[in-house]
């Protein structure tokens, strides 16, 4: 008997048991339904600025990302060195001074400069000399008075000499020496160095007294006026980059600001270790920007543009991996009512992101501004 009691009050607390968990479970549903709505009231949309709006449809362009640098074009660049050695007597220039073309940059001391042009000077001297005995012999020679050796040594000494003349003084002009005013007899051990293009300096290997030489470079010289982008692109997007097709770009230690360019050129060749290739890239309003070669930049190059529907960048809000919109459900003269609907995302530009779900519709409107306030990050 006592038995049977027992089992009837086992049964009867296991069906007490159920109907609390049901319950507890219908409970938990209610929860959930009551909070994937959120309400905002009439003061509360107005006092925070919320916006609601609806999607746009625009054009999305499919992009290919690299990096690289600001530089400039060579002939826009210039390394100063000497032709001959020698020892620094005056530099005055310092990194960042501005030079214009021809202006004296470095001036260089060594004797050997100045036995160059006694050299140039003995030759000179000789050359008429040579060159009357050389007229003389020759008519001797076409008379048949002189011999044909006479006529041909005074003919090789005439020519090696001006041969000699020539290169003497092709050096001294390449050292800024003035032949003429050697040939007056203004022997000097200096020789000066003048710039080759106008520009900024931007490295100085030099000192006062230092020895230079020949393969050593002194300065360098860049001009910005005209920069570009150099971009490395890898081999797997190479062939969506084409001329004309447009970049945008960011110099990421130095500005939040984007800025655009065009691909000009693409390099014909792919470094066989890096799998890269070079695409050339012109600035778009590059004055006044005061970008300097070596500034590193990350750019996006614009390959092809599709369709989608987007919404402001700030109407979707990432959270947990996932992305979501605010979508409006009711509205009345008391607030607002939104639900919170997973997207998909896609590309993003211009302040606006491509959006897509099967929970949306055209007409749909959705809080613009606002929304991490209300479901957060």
């Amino acid at each position: 008997m006592k038995n049977i009691i027992y089992s009837y009050a086992t049964v009867f607390l296991l069906l007490i048991t159920s109907c609390g968990n049901k319950n507890n479970e219908t409970s938990s549903e209610g929860e959930q339904t009551e909070t994937s709505a959120i309400v905002v009231t009439q003061d509360q949309f107005t006092s925070n600025g919320l916006l609601l709006g609806g999607l746009e449809e625009r054009n999305f362009p499919d992009v290919v990302e690299t990096s690289g640098m600001i530089d400039v074009p060579p002939e826009n660049r210039a390394s100063v060195m000497a032709f001959m050695g020698g020892f620094v007597k005056k530099t005055p220039l310092l990194i960042g001074d501005k030079v214009k073309k021809g202006q004296l940059l470095v001036t260089l001391e060594n004797q050997e400069f100045v036995q160059m042009q006694q050299e140039y000077l003995q030759v000179y001297n000789q050359l008429d000399f040579l060159k009357a005995e050389f007229e003389r012999n020759k008519t001797l020679y076409d008379e048949k008075i002189a011999s044909q050796k006479n006529f041909l040594q005074a003919k090789s000494n005439y020519e090696t000499a001006k041969a000699k003349y020539q290169g003497l003084r092709e050096q001294l002009q390449m050292l800024n020496i003035s032949p003429s005013q050697v040939e007056k007899g203004a022997i000097s051990s200096l020789a000066s160095i003048y710039a080759p293009i106008s520009g900024s300096v931007t490295k100085v290997n030099v000192s006062m007294g230092s020895y230079v030489s020949p393969a050593s470079q002194i300065l360098e010289i860049a001009n910005n006026e005209h920069v570009h982008l150099e971009l490395t692109v890898f081999e797997k997007d190479i062939l969506k980059v084409k001329k004309g097709q447009k970049i945008q770009f960011t110099i990421p230690e130095a500005s939040n600001e984007t800025y655009m360019a065009e691909v000009h050129l693409v390099g014909a060749s792919i470094d066989d270790a890096k799998r890269t290739i070079k695409v050339h890239g012109h600035l778009e309003n590059e004055d006044d920007t005061g970008f300097l070669p070596g500034m590193f930049v990350n750019a996006m190059i614009m390959t092809d543009t599709k369709n989608g529907l987007s919404l402001p960048d700030e109407a979707v809000i990432e959270s947990e991996g996932s992305s979501y919109v605010l979508k409006l459900v009711s509205q009345n003269a008391e607030g607002y009512t939104f639900e919170k609907v997973h997207v998909d995302q896609g590309n993003s530009y211009g302040g606006f992101t491509e959006i897509s779900s099967e929970d949306l519709k055209q007409d749909d409107q959705f809080l613009l501004k606002g929304v991490f306030d209300l479901i957060g990050g």
